[in-house]
């Protein structure tokens, strides 16, 4: 185990070990590190941290980010008390570093319009050898010296070249900077001073771009460097050169001068610009803020300005747009913000060199530090846990030593050795999950290793297999992916009260990957790091090549599910602005989701203003829908902002009963930093909404994802009262058509059967949920009551279900198969119909008692998977009974064509097949849309107010379609009601009281007779009449005297021994 490890190690651990907890607002001491403790004063709402050890801003800022906090502020009276306290308590009276909320942009991708600058400069053409321009500024004599320029070399000019050369008439090799290239295309830069000639180290690529270069002297002790884009690539001192730079000289530009003023060699081919001179040696912080366009104009004595120079005949004045990424940083040159000391009890502000080492405050809230003492304090009075019991035994060691270097990690090499003892435990499939403490101790590790600072040595990689750069991304991911997953959803929200959430991983990715690209890139244009739940993909290409295709896109595992994309016009205003290369970074998190949505409780814990004013719909809350996707694009190695494209797939299913709005939103970390950021929709829009994706476009550059925001529908008070109303009436007209219908079963003597029986109980069952409908309302004001309601109207509406399908049975056994008896279908069909439901019913209850009834109306609660006890069973007895339709039908047309064919060929048989088809399937087929469609819209009735009216409209129609299909359009009740009344008639003539003697007329003749047996299918001789005997002759006349169209009956009967015929009629009573 090398040192190096070891002391990563210690770093794991993210405890900060408290001695006691003040009971008031004060100093605390926690933690010990290297034997000193860290000073801690509580305030009413945040908790201030004295670090122990100096270090760089950057590094200060990144060491507070790793504890879940951030560098003290001052803009408020508790901070300021709270810093001014802390200080005095520690005896502290040097500066320290604090965070200045003003640059809290410096860091963010700004437009093109603002990263480029217009700019003239100098042409040096190739054609000629006498090019130059001479500065007309009279030079004093100086001590110290800063030249800052522009330079374009020509690509094709490999010679030496002088880019300014500075000749006193006492010395003309006084002061020059000069260039070569070497065997690797790379421009090596060399100074002259007083005559001396430095080596030829620092070093810019032949590549035709703008590069910024700064030398700078100074006489004690003749120190000198040279920065080359804002980094200090050359350094030295020449103690053997104590005088000034000699003053009255002449300062050429693009030629050596070998004489006072002349004698030109070795000329400078390409482009000059932004030439500035300084009578002071320049920090470093001056020369970055210099290379981003900014000003510095202490002890300035020359400025650029073409106006202000001589130049030779070829050499021409050009225009074009310089790339200035921080021209809107103006607090750079004033380096980072640094607390000075006290003035009447305020702070007194000042600033310093920013890689200076300076002591800082880590401010938190003073929850999460009581929050993350406890949970340290847990931990040091238990055993390590399994996680830390694996990564004790995989690094060898027998202690795990809980303290933590606010120093951090001393190289990426450590980090990435630490990271990957942290996979390989992860991996562990005995390892047991991870504890709350683990899941900090790995956040606080991923924080720190995106801060690891890089090496010394520059140059392209030898080995891409083997850089350590890369090992350490895929090292980073895998520990990263392994925190996100959604097993850990449960652990996210133990922490919740110390980390910010799952974006402050995302913010290490950032931070990892912004730092490493260059180096990741250095020997490739692709790299793609995929894992479960995290995809990262870098590419980098020519601008000139992007431009001329359709875009740059990027999708998770799952093509065309969730994809990003830069358009094709962004890409062709970054090459016309004079943008070389492009990079992107894209990140797909495809796990998020569930950590933000947590489903033990189902809380919607995203705060956002509805999108929606309907008044028509409640807004129930914000959820993350979508996986996270993000987007970075740099333009040769800067930040850029650009618009995106991007769709992403709906991940999240609405509840039961809502309806979701989707959102195109962002994360800003600067936001609400305390906490970490939040969602925000600045800037973004919806562009195309669809079933499971939504497209969305943005006008910059970040972390992307679909917020859904879930409403619900509601009534108005007039609407609720018509709808009390409109129930109560249509429940009745079908309670009253229902109740017609058996009254007009039992009435008329319909013949008993397995048919009459299951339409009565079909009935009986929807009736009483009808009743029950009915009564539902005025039930709602007690809960007991409401709840009993709501169990019953289950029950029978399940009941009203149950006997649609033992019709659609019926149908089958009387069709399709025919071989069980009707007294085991009917006990099957009870089953079915009634003890079906109160085994639904009661399991239903026994399962979900909690979440059966609903909050504010007597029925199922829609919002849980109660509901489904009822809409199952429906849906698979509409099925059941389509399927059962289909058979009958394709049975009784198959039947009735080969009947048809034996018996009655030709066009009648179509038609008979058609009449015995629908006489068939007619009660099942016009009853099963009616009860579908209407309970359709009862389980949507919660979504909308239109939904509610169709549905009280449909139910007071299910009575009265029951009435028709079973009663007027039923042959059996038809039959009946016909029988009933030739009965009436036949009984009638039984009923007559007096003989009426038949005296014929002139208006009416008599008719005829003879012997005529009765008819055997007559209704009155079937009905009424006796065997036929010889004796009697049925004779029917027709005369006007028994009133008009009056047909009477007469017996015949010849008078023994006598020809005389006896005719007596019988007028019936009433008639």
């Amino acid at each position: 185990m090398t040192a190096a490890l070891q002391t990563g190690l210690l770093l794991l651990s993210f405890v900060v070990a408290c001695e006691s907890e003040p009971t008031h607002a004060g100093p605390d001491k926690a933690g010990e590190s290297h034997g000193r403790s860290r000073l801690v004063h509580l305030t009413s709402h945040w908790a201030f941290q004295l670090a122990n050890d100096s270090l760089a801003f950057s590094r200060a800022d990144g060491f507070c980010r790793g504890q879940f906090s951030s560098l003290a502020s001052l803009q408020d009276p508790e901070d300021q008390e709270g810093v001014q306290e802390l200080l005095r308590q520690a005896g502290h009276r040097a500066p320290i570093w604090v965070r200045d909320p003003s640059r809290a942009a410096a860091t963010r991708a700004v437009a093109l319009s603002r990263q480029y600058v217009p700019f003239s400069a100098l042409n040096f053409p190739k054609e000629s050898l006498e090019g130059f321009a001479r500065v007309n500024v009279s030079f004093p004599a100086l001590a110290s010296v800063s030249v800052c320029v522009r330079v374009q070399w020509d690509a094709a000019w490999t010679e030496v070249s002088t880019i300014f050369s500075y000749a006193a008439p006492v010395f003309t090799n006084e002061f020059q900077l000069r260039g070569q290239v070497d065997l690797q295309g790379r421009i090596l830069l060399a100074l002259i001073v007083h005559g001396k000639h430095l080596p030829y180290k620092a070093s810019f690529p032949n590549d035709g771009a703008w590069h910024h270069v700064c030398v700078t002297w100074r006489r004690g002790g003749g120190l000198w460097a040279i920065y080359v884009d804002g980094n200090r690539r050359d350094a030295g001192s020449g103690a053997d050169s104590p005088g000034s730079i000699y003053g009255d000289g002449i300062f050429i530009l693009g030629q050596d001068q070998d004489s006072f003023g002349g004698n030109f060699t070795e000329p400078f081919f390409g482009n000059i610009t932004d030439l500035n001179v300084w009578r002071t040696s320049l920090e470093a912080r001056h020369v970055r803020a210099l290379n981003a366009c900014l000003a510095a104009t202490r002890e300035l004595l020359f400025s650029w300005s073409p106006a202000h120079l001589s130049t030779h005949p070829v050499v021409q004045e050009v225009q074009g747009l310089l790339f200035c990424p921080a021209v809107h940083q103006q607090g750079a040159l004033q380096g980072c913000r640094t607390l000075q000391g006290w003035t009447n009890q305020l702070p007194l502000l000042g600033s310093s060199e920013c890689s200076d080492p300076l002591l800082f405050i880590c401010r938190s809230r003073r929850e999460r530090y009581l929050r993350m003492k406890q949970m340290t304090e847990a931990q040091n009075s238990q055993q390590p846990s399994a996680f830390m019991t694996r990564l004790m035994k995989l690094s060898n060691r027998t202690q795990a030593v809980l303290t933590q270097q606010p120093s951090g990690l001393s190289s990426r090499a450590e980090a990435s050795a630490l990271l990957d003892l942290s996979a390989r435990a992860l991996e562990d499939p005995h390892g047991g999950g991870l504890e709350p403490t683990d899941m900090v101790a790995i956040l606080q590790l991923l924080s720190l290793a995106a801060d690891a600072q890089p090496p010394d040595h520059r140059g392209p990689v030898q080995d891409p297999v083997q850089d350590p750069v890369r090992e350490l991304s895929q090292n980073f991911i895998s520990v990263a992916d392994s925190l996100i997953s959604e097993d850990n959803a449960l652990k996210w929200q133990a922490i919740k009260e110390v980390v910010n959430g799952p974006m402050d991983l995302v913010q290490s990715v950032d931070r990892m990957l912004s730092s490493l690209t260059s180096r990741l890139m250095a020997e490739t244009d692709q790299l793609v790091i995929s894992r479960p739940n995290i995809k990262v993909e870098v590419q980098q290409q020519r601008l000139q090549e992007a431009s001329r295709g359709g875009g740059v896109s990027f999708c998770g595992p799952e093509a065309e599910l969730d994809c990003i994309s830069v358009p094709q016009q962004d890409i062709q205003d970054l090459h016309s602005n004079g943008f070389l290369q492009l990079t992107l970074v894209n990140t797909w998190y495809g796990s998020l989701w569930p950590l933000f949505n947590p489903e033990e409780n189902g809380t919607m814990n995203i705060t956002m203003v509805p999108t929606v004013t309907d008044g028509n719909q409640r807004y129930l809350g914000t959820v993350l829908g979508s996986s996270v996707i993000s987007s970075t694009v740099m333009g040769d190695d800067q930040l850029v902002s650009t618009a995106v494209h991007f769709h992403l797939q709906h991940r999240v299913k609405n509840p039961v009963g809502s309806v979701f709005h989707p959102v195109c939103a962002f994360w800003d970390f600067d936001l609400t930093p305390e906490a970490g950021g939040g969602w925000s929709t600045s800037g973004c829009a919806v562009v195309s909404r669809h079933y499971r994706h939504t497209v969305c476009s943005c006008n910059h550059t970040t972390n992307f994802a679909l917020l859904l925001q879930m409403y619900e529908a509601q009534r108005s008070p007039e609407n609720e009262r018509a709808l009390q109303v409109l129930t109560f009436i249509g429940c009745g007209v079908s309670l009253c058509g229902l109740l017609f219908t058996f009254i007009l079963f039992i009435a008329v003597g319909v013949p008993k059967s397995d048919r009459t029986t299951v339409h009565k109980n079909l009935m009986v069952s929807l009736g009483v949920a009808e009743l029950l409908l009915m009564c539902s309302d005025w039930a709602s004001a007690n809960e007991a009551a409401c709840f009993v309601v709501t169990a019953l109207l289950h029950l029978f509406f399940m009941a009203s279900f149950s006997w649609m399908l033992v019709e659609g049975l019926l149908l089958w056994s009387k069709v399709v198969s025919v071989n069980i008896s009707e007294d085991r279908r009917m006990k099957l069909y009870y089953v079915i119909g009634w003890g079906l439901p109160v085994l639904v019913v009661g399991v239903t209850l026994v399962v979900s008692v909690d979440e059966y009834k609903a909050d504010d109306h007597c029925w199922l609660n829609v919002h849980t998977d109660t509901i489904w006890a009822f809409v199952g069973p429906v849906v698979f007895v509409l099925l059941v009974n389509t399927v059962v339709l289909c058979r009958v039908v394709m049975v009784t047309v198959s039947s009735a064509r080969r009947r048809a064919k034996m018996l009655s060929p030709g066009s009648a048989s179509k038609m008979q097949t058609f009449d015995l088809t629908w006489a068939v399937t007619r009660p099942v087929l016009i009853l099963l849309p009616v009860l579908g469609l209407t309970w359709l819209c009862g389980v949507l009735v919660h979504l909308s107010v239109v939904v509610a009216y169709v549905f009280i409209a449909l139910n007071s129609l299910q009575g009265l379609y029951i009435f028709f299909v079973y009663a007027v359009y039923n042959s059996e009740v038809r039959n009946a009601i016909k029988r009933i009344k030739e009965k009436r008639k036949a009984l009638s003539f039984t009923n007559c009281s007096q003989p009426t003697s038949f005296l014929p007329s002139q208006r009416a003749p008599l008719t005829s007779w003879g012997h005529s047996p009765p008819t055997p299918f007559s209704p009155e001789t079937s009905e009424t009449s006796g065997p036929p005997s010889s004796t009697y002759t049925s004779l029917v006349i027709k005369n006007e005297s028994f009133g008009k169209e009056r047909f009477v009956s007469f017996s015949l009967k010849p008078a023994s021994g006598s020809q005389v015929v006896q005719l007596t009629g019988f007028k019936p009573s009433g008639c």
